[in-house]
């Protein structure tokens, strides 16, 4: 038996609410507050290169160009798997890694296996950032706990890890 659809013009504001509630959008929310953070804490952050937290200071660096940050291995990647980690489409993984190219952060160079491919790799920079990415999570992480509680961020921590795990099974 076919599910009936409810016609759009039955639908009252009050039974709406559950659009600006629901998991994935705090899910969302949360994850840009997040990287946000992130991101201001690198900013103002001595150990990261003057020009790199400029960039950042200045929103030029965003919480897209965490994606490599977050994904890339350190003993590089193709292209491809980049952007399948990161869950982005090759061609706006290519224009990232071509703005961290020109930053510093990454090299890209010939696949040993493949001549067709190239691995991007972290620079001795790019390796920099990543340890300021590290400290700034972290930081991001106690604030966190601090805001809603240790034992409610344990809660949240472990409930995300254990949905996430079941992702791609």
């Amino acid at each position: 038996m076919a599910k009936k659809t409810q016609d759009k013009s039955t639908f009252h504001p009050s039974q709406l609410g559950w659009r600006q509630t629901h998991l994935g959008r705090l899910l969302g929310h949360a994850l840009r507050r997040f990287d946000e953070r992130v991101l201001t804490l690198m900013a103002h952050n001595m150990d990261v290169p003057l020009a790199l937290s400029n960039l950042a200071a200045r929103g030029q660096v965003s919480a897209a160009h965490i994606h490599i940050t977050r994904h890339l291995p350190l003993e590089g990647a193709r292209l491809s798997d980049l952007a399948h980690s990161a869950g982005m489409s090759k061609q706006a993984m290519g224009d990232l890694v071509t703005q961290c190219d020109a930053w510093g952060l990454v090299t890209r160079s010939p696949d040993v296996v493949d001549s067709r491919a190239r691995i991007v790799k972290f620079t001795a920079l790019g390796l920099d950032w990543l340890a300021a990415f590290e400290n700034a999570v972290r930081q991001a992480e106690e604030e966190f706990k601090i805001s809603v509680g240790k034992d409610i961020a344990t809660v949240v921590a472990m409930g995300l890890e254990a949905y996430a795990s079941e992702y791609g099974q």
